[in-house]
């Protein structure tokens, strides 16, 4: 919580990490602290728990604000937290944000209301409302039109950064990179713009965003992390081998929807116990596990290591 006072610290990869659950559906608490031991010691520089790669939409109100404390304790005042607050239902999305605010979230990340597909007057009014509610917390947006049906525009982020004054940032997940751009030229560099897509997250940087959350972080932590501090650094050559170093990984997670691909990956390394996945969504198909195995092998330098992490029953 140390980083709420200044949400601008919070920058670099910040991985959204994937729900562990055991093999009959439960929420796994020790795997969910398993993988933020494992993500501190690769590097990261923050952790988000409870966006569209953590499967919140199949789980309870009640499991999804566990699982923020339990992260939340894991990582203590090390890196910043964002935690994903958000829901369809506005009293879903106070509920979790204040739940996140009681375990020492460092920022809100709340998705735009999904299937209802609000107006932008509505859009702002339903951020404006959160952030009045908790005036002493960062709010970031989190727009993610694939998943939602609704885009929330450049103009209503920038009434938005000017309307509220914790209203700090948007996690832009979207491959419309003018989108990026219009929202950085509206709003200035000091809103906090992180991408959400995977081969995005380095040219985000060259326009001024704040770095990224990437799903990839969840099985190369290390890399993520390096990329970003090879930028920042001036390496420019480095920053993009790395970037292009990725990509076998990047095209491994969406093989089959997220984050079925990615948990058969952690479960196979040991990391957690099991890569379940909860309705609807199933595990890899065998035709997916041989193109994730492929994948893996392509990308298998800029994996990061597992030693050490294992949890029991595991190699």
């Amino acid at each position: 919580m140390r980083f709420r006072s200044d949400p601008q610290a919070i920058r670099g990869s910040i991985a959204p990490l994937m729900t562990p659950f055991t093999a009959d559906g439960a929420v796994d608490h020790d795997g969910l602290t398993n993988l933020v031991r494992w993500q501190l010691a690769s590097g990261t520089h923050g952790i988000s728990i409870g966006g569209s790669t953590g499967e919140p939409g199949s789980q309870t109100v009640a499991e999804r604000a566990e699982a923020i404390r339990t992260v939340a304790a894991a990582v203590g005042d090390r890196v910043p937290i964002a935690a994903g607050t958000g829901s369809a239902k506005l009293d879903e999305t106070l509920e979790l944000t204040a739940a996140g605010r009681d375990a020492g979230i460092d920022a809100a990340l709340v998705i735009t209301p999904y299937y209802a597909r609000p107006t932008q007057d509505a859009l702002f009014v339903w951020y404006r409302t959160v952030a009045d509610e908790f005036p002493d917390l960062p709010i970031v947006a989190y727009n993610v039109p694939s998943r939602t049906a609704v885009d929330l525009a450049p103009e209503t982020v920038a009434r938005l950064f000017r309307s509220c004054d914790n209203f700090v940032g948007i996690k832009e997940t979207t491959k419309d990179f003018e989108h990026f751009s219009r929202v950085l030229h509206l709003c200035g560099r000091e809103l906090i713009v992180w991408s959400g897509i995977e081969l995005l997250c380095l040219p985000l940087l060259a326009l001024g965003g704040a770095g990224f959350v990437s799903a990839t972080a969840n099985i190369a932590p290390a890399a993520c992390a390096e990329m970003y501090e090879a930028w920042q650094a001036g390496d420019l050559e480095r920053a993009r081998e790395i970037h292009y170093g990725l990509h076998p990984l990047v095209d491994l997670l969406f093989v089959e929807t997220n984050p079925a691909p990615g948990k058969w990956v952690l479960e196979h390394r040991g990391l957690i116990g099991s890569g379940h996945v909860r309705p609807p969504l199933l595990p890899p198909s065998e035709a997916g596990v041989a193109r994730i195995k492929d994948f893996l092998a392509e990308g298998a330098k800029y994996l990061s290591p597992a030693e050490g992490f294992t949890v029991e029953g595991k190699s």
